[in-house]
């Protein structure tokens, strides 16, 4: 199911910890020290392998040290941890940026990963939505993949295709809707509607790569199609909840993501400098894809035996 909105974060435009003297002289003086010359070559050197394969360099050092400097004066000073970049300070561990949130993605990812082939297993490619969840599900494990990508390594590529994938996710959830209440036995239908929200999906991508990113309009595009997965999915759900015994499921399912995307709004500096309010909710979320893939199980079998012949394969 999707994980409404929220996956999408907020504006990294310039925070207060950035904009600190301190931490843009400290900056300063560690490039010209440190990344330039004979002392470039001594850090490349020394730089563990694994480090320079993720493409970590001199001046992100520099940028990771200096912060740690500044958060350590505005804690000595009795003030609030600032954030940098749009972000709050995370302890770095490995090559991992955002250790807590990494992890939670790469959880998401498996538990999607195992629910996927369990569904496979379970439901025989003849069910009408067989093709459809599948899809779903691929779409959605690519998501947790890049997502796991950009809490590991954040640049302007892997934020991107962070933000962009979870877009997908979300359209998809609203085609799989779509097809389950409307384009079963009308196939025109399912046609025009996939490749109405490809054409949107498109359009999203070209303007957000196109010049500045806009996370303005990033946020309110995503609001829009979390609504309306929101709304269908429910509304579908409370007209069918006393004939199919099992929607309940997906009614919770629904519910829960938007409560548990209350989390976000939580937003406190990592504790241990680590698990900060999107590393709880994204954890809290991995235990919500079981009950989602149950749901399409037992909805594919219903499907199944409800007369097969007259229900159109997507």
């Amino acid at each position: 199911m999707v994980l409404l909105l929220l996956l999408l974060m907020g504006e990294a435009a310039a925070s207060q910890g950035d904009r600190e003297p301190v931490y843009r002289g400290c900056l300063t003086r560690c490039e010209q020290h440190n990344c330039t010359g004979a002392r470039l070559w001594t850090f490349r050197a020394q730089q563990p392998a694994y480090m320079r394969l993720t493409g970590w360099t001199c001046k992100d050092d520099c940028s990771y040290e200096c912060m740690w400097y500044t958060v350590a004066l505005y804690v000595k000073e009795g003030h609030k941890v600032p954030q940098f970049h749009g972000k709050w300070p995370f302890s770095r561990f490995l090559f991992f940026q955002e250790p807590a949130s990494a992890f939670a993605s790469l959880l998401n990812g498996l538990a999607n990963f195992i629910m996927l082939n369990r569904y496979r297993t379970s439901v025989p490619p003849s069910s009408p939505m067989y093709h459809t969840c599948v899809a779903f599900a691929c779409v959605s494990l690519n998501a947790w993949v890049w997502s796991t990508v950009f809490h590991t390594r954040d640049t302007d590529v892997t934020e991107k295709l962070d933000y962009f994938c979870a877009s997908a996710v979300i359209l998809h959830s609203i085609y799989l809707c779509g097809v389950r209440t409307l384009g079963l036995k009308r196939p025109a239908f399912a046609l025009f509607f996939a490749s109405f929200l490809i054409l949107l999906f498109a359009c999203h991508v070209s303007y957000l790569s196109l010049g500045r990113f806009d996370y303005g309009y990033n946020m309110a595009a995503n609001v829009a199609f979390g609504l309306v997965n929101l709304l269908w999915w429910l509304g579908w759900c409370l007209r069918n909840q006393a004939y199919l015994p099992y929607v309940w499921k997906c009614e919770v399912v629904v519910l829960l993501l938007q409560a548990l995307a209350l989390l976000e709004l939580l937003d406190f500096p990592p504790l241990l400098w680590v698990f900060d309010a999107h590393a709880l909710w994204h954890l809290s979320t991995v235990p919500v894809h079981v009950l989602f893939y149950s749901f399409l199980v037992d909805d594919s079998h219903h499907l199944l035996k409800e007369n097969p012949s007259d229900v159109k394969i997507d």
